[in-house]
């Protein structure tokens, strides 16, 4: 029997199957008026019962962030690394938690390389810690308080948990819905090289630029298909205004709203930096919204902006966002020699570590650029 809800008035009840399962009913005509009564008059209840101070809580900013254990690997030495990622519950507010008694591990040292910038949504494999192999059964507890709200992630070496390059691709959805093959298995992460120093000095409001060479096996390739080249030609061009005239039409495809079973992930190469730690960066008041990836007004919680604006690294599931998760998606053409530039301007003085990503769609290297920032001289 198809598993479903169920919602029964007097003797008689109805089954509501899942997505793609076939409905069922099993209720009488009154029956069913009565229950669209009843579910009309619950969303009214429930906004009756909610408190003027929690709906103006939005999940565009005011949420917490809740830590996440990923999984453990283990090191060719015999140590292990604990995996750990978040959830950031907001689409907007990029929340920033300073190493200390409100983002902070135990046992042992707090600070344990975790980020203080916390970038929008689900972000998964943020960064790793290594434990002897000695740890045992102990646990590492990761303490992070946001927004009022205190979570924990606990970190073990259960064998359920133990990751390699398959899970964490079938994880971040570059597999799909469980699919596999023998190409997408061999898949290694793409290398990334700084060129240059790994700490520099900037000035606010003059860009700073920052380059890496980034090479990979080209394994996992995009299955979605690129925008149509630009025209060449004169015909090309009136060919192209002719249909730059006409009529909007639009495909099936274009037309039929997104489906996804699981979080889905294009492949195909691509390179971008974000915010992973600064110094005193959420002290000011914001003036602006928009992701601090460059695309839009700086805000308090991002006082850095990226030029060209780079993919973003987070889960946006948005059709038309620049990230790998949106429907629709393509992977950036590549640099002919590897080498990706990006410029980088700060909006006031500080300590600031860039994290710099090399991502194939299903694996990753990062690269770390810490940048002094003076003020501008007087």
């Amino acid at each position: 029997m198809a598993a479903g809800i169920a919602s029964g008035v007097g003797e008689g009840f109805a089954v509501v199957a899942l997505p793609g399962v076939r409905r069922l009913a099993a209720v009488g005509t009154l029956r069913q008026a009565a229950l669209a009564t009843v579910r009309l008059a619950i969303p009214l209840l429930v906004a009756l019962a909610v408190p003027p101070e929690a709906a103006a809580q939005t999940y565009q900013r005011g949420q917490n962030v809740a830590p996440a254990y990923e999984g453990w690997e283990r090191n060719e030495d015999g140590s292990f690394s604990f995996l750990f990622g978040y959830m950031n519950r907001n689409w907007l507010e990029e929340v920033d938690v300073p190493v200390g008694e409100h983002n902070a591990f135990s046992p042992g040292p707090a600070d344990r390389g975790q980020p203080t910038h916390f970038l929008p949504r689900r972000n998964r494999f943020v960064f790793k810690v290594r434990v002897p192999a000695d740890w045992g059964d102990r646990e590492l507890v990761w303490t992070l308080t946001s927004n009022g709200v205190t979570e924990r992630a606990y970190a073990t070496l259960r064998p359920d948990y133990v990751v390699d390059n398959v899970v964490i691709m079938s994880e971040t959805g570059a597999l799909g819905a469980g699919s596999s093959n023998a190409q997408m298995r061999a898949n290694q992460p793409p290398t990334i090289t700084l060129e240059g120093a790994e700490a520099r000095q900037a000035t606010v409001g003059v860009p700073l630029g920052i380059t890496v060479l980034v090479e990979d096996d080209g394994l996992l390739r995009s299955r979605r298909r690129p925008p149509p080249p630009p025209p060449e030609t004169a015909a090309d061009s009136a060919r192209a205004d002719s249909i730059w005239d006409a009529p909007p039409t639009f495909s099936r495809r274009q037309l039929t709203p997104p489906s996804r079973i699981t979080v889905q992930k294009a492949n195909g190469l691509f390179m971008s930096w974000f915010l992973y730690r600064g110094e005193g960066v959420g002290d000011a008041t914001p003036i602006g919204e928009g992701p601090g990836t460059g695309e839009g007004p700086v805000t308090a919680e991002s006082p850095v902006t990226f030029d060209p604006p780079q993919i973003k690294v987070w889960e946006d599931t948005r059709a038309g966002a620049n990230s790998p998760w949106a429907p629709l998606w393509v992977p950036p053409e590549l640099p002919d020699d590897g080498r990706w530039t990006v410029n980088v301007t700060f909006d006031r003085p500080g300590t600031y570590l860039l994290r710099g990503r090399a991502d194939d769609g299903g694996l990753f290297a990062d690269v770390e650029v810490t940048v002094t920032v003076r003020p501008v001289a007087s």
